[in-house]
């Protein structure tokens, strides 16, 4: 069996947050015409203290989709069984370690974490 990693690059960007999130103007880029107005995040950014619980959501919805069962005592391990191969994912931040008993199964996930 091999175990591959990935770093997923956008892991913070744009995940859907599950609780209104206001933040104030950056400095140096106050809107003149209301400078004292806030903005509310559609999408959860980078820094954001609700952005990797964001990405963890999104993430574990498109695996449970996709006939993965979530680990019982860790939930940040899935598995899927196909036939006699099983495939092993397991979830830190941003980073995924996965791996096969089939490594056309591991080609087939690369490919699906990628589009």
């Amino acid at each position: 069996m091999t175990v591959y990693q990935m770093d997923v690059k956008t892991t913070f960007l744009n995940g859907e947050l599950k609780e209104e999130v206001y933040v104030c103007h950056p400095e140096g880029f106050v809107d003149p015409d209301h400078p004292t107005h806030v903005y509310r995040l559609k999408k959860a950014l980078y820094g954001l203290k609700q952005a990797p619980r964001a990405w963890y959501d999104t993430l574990s919805r498109f695996l449970l989709d996709n006939h993965f069962s979530k680990g019982a005592v860790d939930p940040t391990l899935f598995t899927r069984k196909t036939g006699k191969y099983i495939l092993l994912v397991q979830i830190y931040v941003d980073d995924i370690i996965f791996a096969s008993t089939d490594l056309k199964d591991c080609d087939m996930f690369s490919n699906e974490m990628s589009s």
